[in-house]
């Protein structure tokens, strides 16, 4: 069910999502640019996702991709493939549709991606792509066209990257983004997603939500509460979306509004990403609860204070013994601890706190379930952690085994990412355009783990340095990208931080 009336014309704008249907439906910037382009006059927006393909490629004059995730190049690759139009752009002419790309992943790093795209969008979408759709309706030729659109501050035109300085968009936000479509075929079925706030204050050493998304801005409470209310004439599943949705200034206010709706009788379904340990409150939980939420979600990240400390999580133990006991003393069944492993300085002490507080955890809060979820460092660009060395792949397991057995032992559930698919997304992050051509062969031959040792030992590409790390005095792939974290600003702060060291 789409919440607003849809436009037309004659320029055929395709909107892709590298994966299923049901992932596209839940995407919030992908839906609300698809609805900025569904309801601009001149355009016919066409919505398709790798099994909702229901387009010929003759017809379309622009497809647009939007990646959230390292991985998502094979779903744009099954889709140009079913589309039959070629993965590199210099293969592709003024009768081939323009392909172009944006999302988290592009405005991290888009360098391994570069040659398949015709241009890309770096940063905040929503004013850029307004510009781009402006240009691609003149229907100029293929080159014209991308002429134009270098002239673009946030757009990245590999054709002209000697010449073209990409800054980064970063929008105020006004008008509050919510999910435009509401749909039982989504992944999280008929429910309400509204954006409450953009980025992260607390810049995390490790963390491009934070330092992508400076500054951390957020929406007036009253445009949050009329998205509430405009929500509930659809449906009963509410959900609040953010990287830090604790931090805005009237986030308890939110929460009372919601919780009086439920007081008065209107059934609601409340959903709420996951909780600021240092920010969780007695009414927060208790409107969780009576919106039907049984377990929340806390990031410890480290276990060790010390190694909190070095990531900048300035959060102490007693502050998640506290998160822990209020969510139980107020009604939830368990909650989910994120944590991480592989962290640059960590010790064999530092993994034997994660035991520790477990334990502390499970003895202070009988019958509450308790699952601690792993994942292992992987270093990002435009991030202070962006030149680290990632760990040995082995030494991450062997790390996970421990901590599944010991963990298990105490009674706590564990789940851990796979270190070798970490690994990959190391290389991914890291990597400039010469890597292309192994994405191409990995795609090939299915995209599994053992299609990337092949492509490596196939076409003898060198990726040592995207695992290994690199110099403050090497050049790096994505400082193509102009922002206002600059490469000194984060050498500053590892600095900063490097007095953490054991």
């Amino acid at each position: 069910m789409k919440l607003y009336k849809s436009n037309t014309g004659e320029y055929n704008l395709v909107m892709a999502y590298p994966a299923i249907e049901a992932f596209a439906l839940s995407s919030l910037g992908y839906l609300w640019l698809y609805k900025m382009a569904d309801t601009k006059e001149g355009i016919n927006a066409l919505r398709i996702s790798t099994d909702n393909i229901s387009v010929n490629s003759k017809e379309i004059n622009s497809i647009s991709f939007s990646m959230s995730f390292d991985f998502d190049y094979l779903g744009v690759f099954e889709i140009l493939d079913k589309l039959k139009i070629p993965f590199y752009s210099k293969d592709r002419d003024d009768s081939h549709p323009l392909v172009f790309a944006g999302g988290p992943v592009m405005t991290t790093n888009p360098m391994p991606y570069s040659v398949f795209f015709d241009f890309i969008i770096i940063g905040d979408g929503e004013n850029v792509f307004n510009k781009v759709t402006d240009i691609l309706m003149l229907k100029m030729s293929k080159s014209e066209t991308l002429k134009k659109l270098s002239e673009l501050e946030s757009v990245y035109v590999p054709e002209f990257k000697n010449t073209n300085k990409i800054t980064r968009a970063s929008v105020s936000l006004n008008n509050v983004i919510y999910t435009p479509i509401i749909s039982d075929k989504s992944y999280f079925k008929d429910t309400f997603i509204i954006e409450v706030s953009r980025g992260c204050m607390n810049r995390c050493a490790f963390c491009t939500a934070s330092y992508t998304n400076l500054p951390y801005r957020y929406y007036d409470y009253e445009k949050i509460t009329e998205c509430i209310e405009l929500g509930l004439k659809h449906t009963n599943k509410i959900a609040l979306l953010g990287a830090q949705i604790s931090a805005h200034p009237r986030f308890n206010d939110i929460m009372k509004y919601i919780s009086n709706k439920i007081s008065d009788g209107i059934n609601i379904e409340l959903g709420i990403s996951s909780l600021r340990t240092d920010a969780i409150s007695e009414q927060v939980v208790q409107t969780l609860v009576s919106g039907g939420q049984k377990h929340t979600t806390i990031a410890i990240e480290a276990a060790s204070e010390r190694l909190r400390k070095f990531i900048n999580k300035n959060l102490k133990e007693e502050q998640i013994l506290n998160a822990v006991k209020i969510a139980k003393d107020n009604g939830l069944k368990g909650i989910k601890i994120y944590s991480m492993i592989g962290i640059p300085t960590e010790t064999d002490q530092d993994i034997e706190e994660f035991l520790s507080l477990a334990k502390k955890i499970k003895q202070e809060n009988k019958g509450f379930n308790i699952e601690f979820s792993f994942s292992t460092f992987v270093p990002k660009p435009q991030t202070p952690l962006q030149w680290a060395q990632r760990e040995e792949t082995k030494s991450l397991e062997n790390k996970q085994k421990y901590l599944e057995k010991k963990l298990s032992k105490l009674g706590v559930e564990s789940k851990f990412s796979s270190a070798k698919w970490d690994y990959w997304q190391t290389i991914l992050s890291r990597s400039d355009e010469k890597i292309a051509p192994l994405l191409v062969e990995v795609y090939k031959n299915g995209g599994k783990i053992g299609a990337y040792k092949k492509a490596v030992k196939t076409l003898d590409i060198d990726i040592t340095k995207s695992v290994n790390g690199f110099d403050f005095s090497d050049k790096l792939p994505w400082d193509c990208i102009e922002s206002n974290t600059s490469k000194q600003l984060l050498i500053n702060e590892i600095n900063r931080l490097s007095k953490h060291k054991p």
